[in-house]
């Protein structure tokens, strides 16, 4: 069960618009997001593919694939004072697939990006489902990235992978809605490939 609602959000909204306001009366009277004429700054990203090790699950393949490139102020919500979008707005795909142990069962997700933001050598990413034999469709999921020195050092969270838990308003709990660049701490360890992440300030206009 997903709870939704309109004073969430326009308190979410609202909590958006505060931010971008911010940001904007903090801006430079020259253009952000380029070091140079002729030389536009690099955008974040995140992409790899990798097996990563769940410990409730640990016999099972559980793989994740992740193309995600930052795409600042593209999702403006119109009539809003986040008209324009927002730093944090993103573009790519995300596959997930589970291959349950010791039968025919593999459970497969795609799902299109819409938010990153990234910090040294950690990114959290965003992506609302498109096609899936286990979540709707419309549902938005969280992924937390950490790309470790060396080889083999990566991890990786995933929101529904631990608990994403909210109480109504008769104390029985809900699954919340994941909010855009939200995702749990990189909990579980890559053991088959990895991930890139190249990160970048957000973007101040």
């Amino acid at each position: 069960m997903v709870r939704t609602g309109t004073s969430r959000l326009a308190v979410t909204l609202a909590a958006a618009a505060v931010a971008l306001t911010a940001l904007t009366a903090a801006a430079p009277a020259a253009d952000a997001g380029v070091t140079g004429a002729d030389h536009p700054a690099r955008l974040a990203s995140v992409s790899g593919s990798a097996r990563i090790f769940y410990a409730f699950r640990p016999n099972d393949e559980i793989r994740f694939t992740v193309d995600a490139q930052a795409a600042p102020y593209t999702r403006g919500f119109p009539g809003t004072q986040i008209k324009d979008g927002l730093p944090t707005d993103a573009r790519g795909t995300v596959h997930f697939s589970h291959r349950v142990v010791g039968s025919s069962e593999v459970h497969t997700a795609d799902a299109a990006v819409d938010c990153l933001v990234t910090g040294d050598r950690v990114a959290t990413v965003t992506a609302v489902i498109t096609k899936s034999d286990v979540m709707p469709v419309g549902q938005r999921v969280g992924l937390s990235i950490y790309h470790g020195p060396g080889h083999g050092n990566d991890r990786l969270g995933f929101s529904w992978g631990v608990g994403n838990l909210d109480v109504d308003a008769d104390g029985k709990p809900v699954q919340p809605v994941v909010g855009t660049c939200m995702a749990p701490a990189p909990f579980a360890p890559v053991v088959d490939g990895g991930f890139a992440v190249h990160p970048a300030d957000l973007e101040v206009r």
